[in-house]
């Protein structure tokens, strides 16, 4: 009875899961016709990198290996894992009115498969942003020094986070009133969690009120778990639990997110979408 009874989960699985990549491949078709898309999650990052590697290299020295450009580009890692904030909003928003959702309402498709398809092809095109920042790392003298599998756990770690990151750009997206809103809200809640963590400089620097935001901020988290993990400059942490364990806490940070933004964006697009 119980094979019986399962015998329908497989197909409408393996329909699902078509349906996700058939929409994720539509999000991705989309790239060469808006080449800009690319620019939150590739072209920023490397701004950074040769902006803050060479106005601030020479002003900042941090003790250990490969010196600030080692420490920045680390550190860059974990703020490009934000960068599919903004993108996904964006992109959600203007589907959502454009009359996406009102076509979506006339097909026999998941509606979790329309969320997990954007979401997806905003890993793939963070990936591609991953492979670019490695290449200019390298160029400006960073290097992972830490084993195989350190080396591709934190890869796996940044690219759990950013998954994580994209359900809440999701959330954002089905939220607000237009594409334009969108953009200006994530990007006003990305840079003070950019400027105020360990990404740029040392978190044992700032005055007492932001090190104590710094000292809880995801993205310092993330950063520390990915310089520890790279072996790359990490100078002396304060003592707090995040920052003590950061591989675990990114973990934490990201699994937190994922249970959270992912049933109420999935939750708002049913009622948007009307089922």
């Amino acid at each position: 009875m119980s094979a019986v009874n399962a015998t329908p989960a497989g197909p409408a699985a393996r329909r699902t899961l078509l349906e996700v990549r058939l929409l994720a491949g539509r999000s991705l078709r989309h790239i060469p016709r808006v080449p800009e898309k690319l620019a939150g999650a590739i072209v920023m990052p490397i701004i950074f990198v040769f902006l803050f590697g060479y106005v601030f290299g020479s002003a900042i020295d941090i003790p250990g290996m490969g010196g600030y450009h080692a420490y920045l580009v680390s550190g860059v890692f974990a703020q490009a894992m934000m960068s599919p904030l903004p993108g996904i909003a964006v992109g959600v928003a203007s589907d959502l009115h454009s009359g996406l959702v009102d076509r979506l309402r006339t097909l026999p498709i998941s509606r979790w498969a329309v969320l997990a398809g954007r979401a997806i092809s905003e890993l793939c095109e963070m990936t591609l942003g991953l492979a670019v920042l490695t290449v200019c790392g390298l160029i400006v003298g960073w290097a992972p020094h830490g084993s195989v599998l350190e080396t591709l756990g934190a890869y796996g770690l940044l690219v759990l986070f950013a998954f994580a990151v994209t359900w809440a750009g999701t959330l954002l997206g089905l939220l607000v009133r237009g594409p334009e809103g969108a953009d200006g809200i994530a990007m006003s809640g990305i840079f003070p969690l950019m400027f105020l963590s360990g990404i740029f400089v040392p978190i044992g620097g700032l005055p007492a009120p932001l090190r104590q935001i710094a000292e809880y901020n995801p993205i310092s988290a993330l950063a520390t778990a990915v310089r520890t993990l790279f072996h790359n400059p990490t100078p002396a942490l304060p003592d707090v639990w995040p920052l003590q364990h950061p591989v675990i806490a990114s973990l934490l940070w990201a699994l937190a997110l994922i249970a959270v933004f992912a049933p109420l964006a999935t939750r708002r697009f049913r009622r948007l979408a009307g089922r």
